[in-house]
């Protein structure tokens, strides 16, 4: 991959020497969390996704859980120590946190924000993360994930 095509989360990771895989596919709009697992030939419980949200408080949340599950609102709610918390309307996300929908990674956003991991990545030794923008997955060991964003795992889905 040429650094021209180099996501700026990708550049991160180069800069704190932290090794990743970084994949690519064409972007499509109609594509699912779990049609993307298929065209990188993975299982859809490695490849997560980015999801943010406010809480009653007003403060903002992040969730990275398995792209064919659900955010179960209440569990992450739990997670965050609040009262209630609904995603966020996606009209928010790229002021937010720099990212368009489809390309946001827990990694370099513009604000930190609280992270929560879903549990099931804690016993994995590789996940895949949006590389910061849309055709673009980042391969990573969680361990490696949290020395670029501070996170803690939860239950996060619905069963």
């Amino acid at each position: 991959m040429k650094s021209d095509e180099k996501t700026n989360v990708m550049r991160l990771l180069d800069s704190r020497k932290i090794p990743y895989a970084a994949h690519t596919y064409a972007p499509d709009p109609a594509l699912s969390g779990e049609d993307i697992a298929r065209i990188l030939g993975e299982d859809p419980s490695y490849v997560f996704k980015t999801l943010v949200t406010r809480g009653k408080t007003g403060r903002y949340y992040v969730f990275v859980i398995p792209v064919a599950a659900e955010l179960n609102l209440k569990k992450a709610a739990a997670a965050a120590g609040e009262k209630s918390v609904e995603m966020i309307h996606q009209k928010e996300l790229l002021p937010l946190t720099g990212y368009v929908h489809g390309g946001c990674s827990p990694v370099g956003m513009k604000k930190p924000f609280p992270t929560f991991v879903h549990s099931s990545a804690n016993g994995l030794d590789r996940i895949f993360v949006s590389a910061g923008r849309v055709g673009f997955q980042m391969e990573l060991a969680p361990a490696d994930l949290s020395k670029l964003v501070r996170f803690r795992f939860a239950e996060l889905i619905s069963d």
